[in-house]
């Protein structure tokens, strides 16, 4: 491969410095990979896009020479990126000719996956539809889709799966990454939707991550906060994080919390910037309720009692909250080291209540950002593709319902199941208890993304569940499949997408799927076609064709809502990324939310009337609209409650899983990538230098984790992570199939447990105990 710039972004990822001050904008640097003897001028065109191996939403253009694509190149004139791309970006791009790729749907005979046509196919599918609607009804059907389709194809999914077979079935895998971001923003804030922008981080003098290791899972916004860093008045840096992180490495002051500790620590913080009077008593007063609980609640968090739960030194959870309470722009950022955690959407409401109780929002370089995970995760969430209705829509309220219902002229009957839509976990369990007959999976991979896998293999494998797999590889769930579909990649469809913090973009079709693989807004909308879903008036339902359609249909979904698309089209996305919300009388983006100080948070506006952040319960719209007539932001409170799975003299230490800069998800696209395999080809556990001498372990020695649902065996690599902590990347599945060892000990999710967090009903991926030895030989 020729890298231009004469730099490896393997060993270097985040690439060369561009400082820039405060206020000022982030310079441009283009970064670019073309194929080995491919020059820019050998390009014939160049077919705008976006990233789809990570939640930054990096723009670029691809680059194309007769019907193949040979590259990217990183456009200068975007608002999120200024030309910048990460190696996933840079190199990612090469999956999609993989010669593994699925050309040709298959069919589950005397317990074969064998090639089949796609009448076969789904004809197959739409038999078991009818008949389970015949027997069981709507509920006996699910759809589990991704973080990484396009907003035309969510859409299309939502508008057939919620509107004409009717389940409330329907969740992404977003639920693993970022449905507590969602979660705490309705919270908050009474709806989903970034209240700051990435441009905050050109004005901030205090950065503070959350659990929120950008370097590795946002490489280009840490990229610019590098450049910060490099530049004059460079902002102070916060680091919440157990592992010694390259935002580690790099911060002002660096708290490492015990996990399942991050409610204890986030309310000792909150107890300082009350105690100091770091607080903006006006802001408060005119835009806010719930103070008064919350104050009562952290009074008696003082340091030294959060220091004992947590694990640290109580003067450095002073000196991090004197940073916070005496910032003048303070930007904080939020991801699943608080997500998938204990307490995971209260912890993450402490976040926005420090912006809150701070009256920093809505200003430059005073912003709260809830990331993402995944490249398209807030279309999912936006688009009703998860736990939640289109148009950040309330289920429970019943004007919400009957607009929806309007929108899709079908009787609101369908759509009023008098409970929330049911998120992924609830679905697993319904398809293991047999109440879920058929379960349609999407662009994900959950025999290893989910959680204790061997209950999900078995799950998959069930006799009484139907597995309809749509995907672009063979992956380890289509393995389980009774019906595979080929899916066309990124790259070979053409659809929009939008970032953490409202971004839109759009990619176009750059060249054709291999054989008979379609894009998934084709595939939904001929099994719509062929189960022949119709409208009230007997149209044909979705009622459009192509992603142009779809998009002109979300247009008219949105409008009004607070995800107001009706003023982006693809035309004007052919010039860069605009964010929402963007109606036609309007030229400019508002980059960031509540600079107002209005919320949509009405009780007649917001997406959510509320949980109790203990329980999950629902508060109801009566508890709403007595509480915060006016629509507020909301201020809520909550205790630190011990994890559910302490350490114990068996299992002594603590599990945490997470990622590495090199690959995405379950590795499906960026181990086919070679210079993305070849930087991290195997899993690893991380263990600090106590604990590796305490189990007789070196760094390089094969080493055995196990917990109480199963063990992994990894290299181990001895690091300054803190003493009781382990770490194992969640990537690595069982595809590679010439590994001579046992491949099924290579996913980290043979060791996590089946527990979510209440309000948000997230795995708890980052909450457990365990315990590690050493083994000999490959183990």
């Amino acid at each position: 491969m020729a890298t231009p710039t004469g730099e490896s972004r393997i060993e270097q990822p985040w690439g060369l410095r561009t400082p820039y001050g405060p206020g000022d904008v982030w310079p441009v640097r283009v970064d670019m990979q073309l194929a080995e003897g491919i020059t820019p001028e050998d390009v014939q065109r160049w077919v705008p896009s976006a990233s789809v191996l990570h939640s930054n939403g990096d723009a670029f253009d691809i680059a194309v020479i007769g019907g193949r694509i040979v590259g990217v190149r990183g456009r200068a004139c975007d608002r999120i990126n200024r030309g910048r791309l990460d190696p996933k970006d840079l190199y990612g791009w090469q999956a999609t000719a993989s010669a593994d790729r699925l050309t040709t749907p298959l069919q589950r005979i005397d317990g074969r996956l064998v090639a089949c046509d796609w009448d076969t196919a789904l004809r197959r599918i739409v038999r078991r539809t009818r008949e389970l609607l015949e027997t069981n009804g709507p509920e006996a059907i699910a759809f589990y889709t991704s973080g990484q389709l396009f907003l035309e194809e969510y859409y299309t999914l939502a508008v057939l799966a919620r509107g004409g077979i009717g389940t409330n079935h329907l969740d992404g895998n977003t639920r693993l990454c970022t449905a507590t971001a969602a979660e705490s923003l309705k919270q908050s804030f009474g709806c989903d939707g970034q209240p700051g922008s990435y441009t905050d981080i050109d004005h901030a003098d205090v950065l503070a991550l959350f659990g929120h290791n950008a370097a590795e899972t946002q490489s280009v916004l840490w990229s610019r906060m590098l450049d910060r860093l490099a530049g004059p008045e460079p902002p102070a840096l916060l680091c919440v994080d157990p592992r010694p992180t390259p935002v580690a490495q790099r911060a002002t002051i660096h708290l490492v919390p015990l996990p399942g500790t991050n409610m204890a620590l986030m309310n000792a913080l909150l107890h300082e910037l009350l105690e100091y009077g770091w607080i903006d008593r006006d802001y408060i007063a005119a835009h806010t309720v719930g103070f008064d609980e919350l104050a009562a609640a952290v009074a008696e968090w003082t340091p030294e009692r959060a220091a004992d739960v947590c694990g640290l030194d109580p003067e450095d959870i002073r000196r991090a909250a004197r940073l916070l309470g005496t910032s003048r722009r303070l930007v904080s950022t939020v991801l699943q080291g608080f997500y998938q955690s204990h307490q995971a959407t209260a912890a993450a409401v402490q976040v926005n209540n420090i912006h809150l109780v701070r009256g920093m929002l809505g200003r430059p370089g005073c912003g709260v950002l809830q990331m993402n995970g995944q490249p398209t995760a807030q279309n999912t969430r936006e688009c009703g593709a998860d736990g939640d209705l289109p148009g950040f829509r309330n289920w429970a309220n019943d004007d919400h319902v009957a607009e929806l219902a309007g929108l899709w002229n079908v009787d609101p009957a369908v759509l009023a199941h008098h409970a929330p839509p049911t998120d992924a976990m609830r679905i697993l369990r319904l398809a293991e208890t047999g109440q879920l007959g058929m379960l349609w999976v999407s662009a994900t991979n959950p025999a290893v993304s989910l959680p204790e896998l061997a209950r999900i293999r078995r799950i998959l494998n069930g006799d009484k569940l139907f597995l309809v797999v749509q995907d672009i590889y063979l992956t380890e769930t289509a393995a389980c499949a009774d019906v595979v579909l080929p899916a066309a990649a990124w790259g070979e469809k053409t659809g929009t997408f939008t970032n953490a913090d409202r971004t839109v973009h759009l990619s176009e079709q750059a060249v054709p799927p291999p054989g008979q693989a379609r894009s998934d807004l084709r595939i939904f909308l001929d099994f719509a076609r062929r189960l022949e879903l119709r409208d009230r008036d007997g149209r044909p339902l979705p009622p459009w064709d192509d992603e142009q359609g779809a998009f002109a249909a979300w247009q008219r979904c949105s409008a009004g809502r607070p995800c107001d698309y009706t003023g982006i089209d693809y035309a004007r996305l052919r010039s860069g990324g605009v964010q929402w919300p963007r109606t036609p009388d309007r030229d400019s983006d508002d980059e960031r939310l509540y600079a107002d100080g209005e919320f949509f948070a009405h009780p007649d506006v917001c997406e959510s009337f509320g949980k109790d952040l203990m329980t999950g319960e629902p508060l109801g719209e009566k508890h709403y609209r007595t509480a915060n007539p006016e629509g507020r932001a909301m201020i809520r409170a909550a205790p630190w409650v011990p994890p559910p799975e302490p350490s114990s003299a068996e299992y002594p230490l603590r599990l945490i899983t997470g990622r590495t800069i090199y690959h995405f998800h379950t590795r499906t696209k960026t181990a086919r990538t070679p210079e993305l395999q070849a930087a991290a080809p195997e899993v690893w556990v991380e263990l600090s230098a106590a604990d590796a001498r305490a189990a007789g372990l070196e760094d390089g020695d094969r080493a055995e984790v196990s917990t109480p649902r199963g063990m992994l065996r990894a290299q181990a690599r001895v690091t300054d992570i803190r003493t009781g902590v382990v770490f194992i990347p969640f990537h690595y599945g069982y595809w590679d199939t010439d590994d001579t060892r046992d491949t099924h000990t290579r996913a980290a999710n043979e060791l996590t447990r089946t527990d979510v967090d209440p309000a948000s009903k997230q795995p708890l991926f980052k909450s457990g105990a365990a315990r590690i030895r050493r083994i000999e030989g490959l183990g």
